[in-house]
């Protein structure tokens, strides 16, 4: 007789109503405990990276813009920093503030666009129509400057395509001033809310210990009490000049998680209107070379979600020989297993919000497992054939 129990497992992806991009994960309950978590990645691969090496150096940083849609500029700011250090050039200051005040606008707009997600997963849905309609404001303040409400292109090599006039300055911190007012409301409201606190306090917990283990980035280790922030840690483009004071919890549950991202926000209300009061003055660009000699480096920013890395490396010529991009998720989304197990499947969908996953951002390579080509490394070519012959059977 058989007395090993049945397995029931409850898959969520890649297509679900409630995940609004596809990631696959599978949950073993045990009644309405989970008891095992595994994730599949891998279904928004579009070949970026290998993109990247078919495409001049001017080229890729409009491509690299959209690995994903609110970290734009952060993607972009990691490409150009990184090739300005292969090319031995510097922006100029005052571009180099305009790259920090924008990146600054994108985490107040990344933020308020999850808080709407993170309420949404919770059922809290005036919370998520409140803080979506305020993000209005600051999606209107990125159009004004750079001509797009998404992929901003404020970046060029060398420097910025957009000044701060003193008109846009006025807008900028009119802005600010009505951002900040409901900031302290939406922290009243995540704080006493009874029904939110219920989906938020104590749930997805994650000690100091596990973050190390974890290797977990951005709000998801700040949250436990880990500073973990490229800006104060290596201070990069205008930062060294304007330094921020981190914001952190010890707490390590999503509520945590909901207030560090909301107080991070008045840092960067406060860490505008100090650029904008102080802005240099000078030049918006410094001269790029079409060919950069060859070399390799890294280049390290804090993204939204934490640490966005770069490997960039150079053959001499007017394309890159390599570009590896590592995100904040793939990093985060460990954790999501992790502490799904012993919790309640209903608070699953949460526990997932709390690090802000991003799959597009996430996926950057693709594996095959199949029974008759079996485990082998493929060129390029070798894949891109078999590709056509697959579709022509």
């Amino acid at each position: 007789m058989n007395t090993v129990p049945e397995r029931f497992v409850v898959p969520i992806g890649p297509q679900h109503p409630a995940l609004k991009e596809p990631g696959h994960f599978e949950f073993t309950v045990d009644g309405e405990q989970v008891t095992a978590a595994s994730v599949r990645l891998g279904y928004a691969h579009r070949g970026i990276e290998k993109a990247t090496e078919g495409r001049n150096w001017v080229q890729n940083l409009y491509l690299l813009e959209r690995i994903c849609g609110i970290c734009s500029h952060i993607h972009a700011t990691a490409y150009c920093l990184g090739v300005e250090k292969l090319a031995g050039v510097t922006a100029p200051p005052r571009a180099q503030a305009i790259r920090v005040v924008v990146a600054e606008l994108e985490r107040i707009h990344s933020h308020l666009l999850w808080l709407g997600v993170a309420a949404h997963e919770a059922g809290f849905d005036t919370l998520f129509m409140y803080s979506w309609r305020d993000r209005e404001t600051v999606m209107d303040i990125l159009e004004a400057l750079t001509g797009n409400r998404v992929n901003y292109s404020a970046n060029l090599l060398g420097g910025v395509k957009f000044d701060m006039t003193p008109e846009l300055q006025d807008m900028i911190l009119k802005g600010l001033e009505f951002l900040e007012q409901r900031t302290h409301d939406y922290v009243a409201v995540v704080t006493t809310d009874a029904t939110l606190l219920q989906r938020t306090r104590g749930v997805g917990v994650t000690s100091r210990e596990q973050v190390e283990e974890l290797g977990l980035i951005g709000p998801t280790a700040r949250a436990s009490g880990a500073l973990r922030d490229l800006r104060v840690e290596s201070p990069y483009a205008a930062y060294a000049d304007f330094p921020i004071v981190p914001v952190t919890a010890t707490e390590g549950d999503l509520e945590a998680r909901f207030v560090v991202r909301l107080k991070e926000l008045f840092e960067s209300y406060r860490l505008i209107r100090l650029i904008l009061e102080k802005l240099p003055e000078g030049e918006l660009q410094a001269r790029m070379p079409r060919k950069i000699k060859p070399a390799e480096t890294i280049s390290r920013v804090e993204a939204p979600r934490g640490e966005l890395f770069y490997f960039i490396k150079s053959n001499g010529t007017d394309q890159p020989e390599r570009i590896k991009v590592r995100t904040p998720t793939l990093c985060n989304l460990a954790s999501v297993c992790i502490l799904a197990v012993g919790s309640q499947l209903a608070d699953v969908p949460m526990i997932l919000a709390g690090v802000d996953p991003c799959f597009s951002c996430n996926d950057r390579a693709v594996s095959i497992h199949s029974t008759k080509l079996g485990e082998k490394q493929w060129t390029w070519a070798q894949l891109r054939q078999y590709g056509i012959d697959y579709y022509r059977r």
